[in-house]
């Protein structure tokens, strides 16, 4: 069986189901291809910092969420040897270096992928549909999926995670270890966390971890470390991966320790850090014949700058107004005949505007830790 769209969205990830969202709001349908049965709601929750906010008021669901959420006021960091802190910084000083009406919040995973896509229109996501290979068939591209469907459309937008199809497609390696590995996990606290809005962040003896609440009841934490051969397995058992994150907490609070005790074993996941080359980003094809990458497909970033789920939102909403802008623009009297060619032209266009956009935040993410480039000053969002 073929089908013809005109554009297919790879991934119902934040980037995905934010590009979708804003093109609808825009008056423009798109097609959500998603590998699994039902949404990935993984991960179970991450930062979100002024830029972040300003996407999502522009796809119209930020006020909901920050309902939801509690705005983090200090980022409290601590040392795990001598259990004392070293330092204490207002979240508003810390975002663009001076103050103004900034916000960090953290947001839970679930809701955020679950309010994007409850304002989509019913079957703009196509669940089980897994990408096996990609053709450049002139004026279309063809898809292939697992399940024998053949798709072709206009514009190709790959916002397929880390392992992406379309980034190998338009010429990109697979991303490189960063050397490090992350555990994650997420504690509902029945009776209330009773943690105040800040950010607790905890380094020393080769890890860093962090705890802070969401909202009223929800509490998430991480634990980064250098994986050895003495750690092999933990991957693996999550038995052994709280174990291990247990024994490595070092001098903290027992407020502190008891989240990791008592977080579910279902409750945790482990992964390994990758990132993408600031070179191939320079040097890559972000966008090629309408065919283009977003989010962690584009740039997969280690959590030190707290970005990754933040410029997913910003390249949705920008690859949003482009493409809406090409499709929803009319022809100049006289050239109705050619109408179809020019509005190619124009998302193609649209698309090299986005890449030309968008490369420049995403060298930053990169090297912001290396740097400490002043990166949050990077925005390129606009209401739709």
């Amino acid at each position: 069986m073929e089908v013809i769209q005109e554009i297919v969205i790879v991934g119902a990830g934040i980037a995905g189901l934010t590009t979708s969202l804003g093109l609808h709001r825009l008056g423009v349908r798109s097609l959500v291809l998603e590998s699994a049965d039902t949404l990935r709601t993984d991960g179970f929750a991450f930062a979100l910092w002024t830029n972040a906010w300003k996407a999502l008021d522009a796809i119209g669901i930020g006020h909901n969420l920050r309902q939801k959420h509690n705005q983090l006021t200090r980022l409290v960091s601590t040392s795990v040897i001598s259990g004392l802190p070293t330092a204490e910084l207002s979240l508003e000083l810390l975002v663009c270096g001076c103050r103004g009406n900034h916000e960090v919040r953290r947001i839970n995973r679930k809701v955020l992928i679950e309010s994007l896509r409850n304002e989509l229109p019913e079957g703009t996501i196509r669940y089980s549909s897994k990408v096996v290979s990609i053709q450049d068939s002139g004026f279309f591209n063809t898809i292939h999926l697992a399940d024998g469907t053949v798709l072709k459309t206009k514009v190709l937008i790959g916002h397929d995670g880390v392992i992406s199809v379309v980034a190998k497609f338009l010429g990109f390696s697979k991303p490189s270890s960063a050397g490090r590995a992350s555990i994650r996990g997420y504690l509902d606290c029945e009776n209330g966390q009773g943690f105040e809005p800040k950010f607790l962040q905890f380094f020393g003896n080769g890890v860093r971890y962090g705890v802070t609440p969401c909202d009223d009841h929800g509490v998430y934490w991480f634990f980064t470390y250098i994986p050895s051969a003495q750690d092999k397995g933990v991957e693996e058992d999550p038995a052994k991966m709280k174990q291990f994150v247990l024994s490595k907490l070092g001098n903290t609070s027992n407020k502190v320790r008891n989240i990791f005790e008592q977080t579910d074993l279902n409750s945790m996941i482990w992964s390994q850090l990758k990132f993408r080359q600031a070179w191939e980003l320079l040097w890559g094809n972000i966008s090629k014949d309408k065919v283009c990458l977003a989010g962690d497909s584009l740039h997969p970033v280690t959590p030190d700058i707290g970005q990754g789920g933040c410029s997913a939102l910003e390249d949705g909403v920008v690859l949003a107004r482009v493409l809406a802008k090409a499709v929803t623009q009319k022809p100049s009297v006289g050239v109705q005949d050619n109408a179809e060619e020019i509005k190619q032209e124009r998302m193609k266009m649209g698309l090299e505007k986005y890449a030309k956009e968008r490369w420049r935040c995403s060298i930053a993410y990169m090297v912001g830790f290396i740097q400490q480039r002043r990166i949050f000053g990077c925005h390129f969002v606009e209401d739709v």
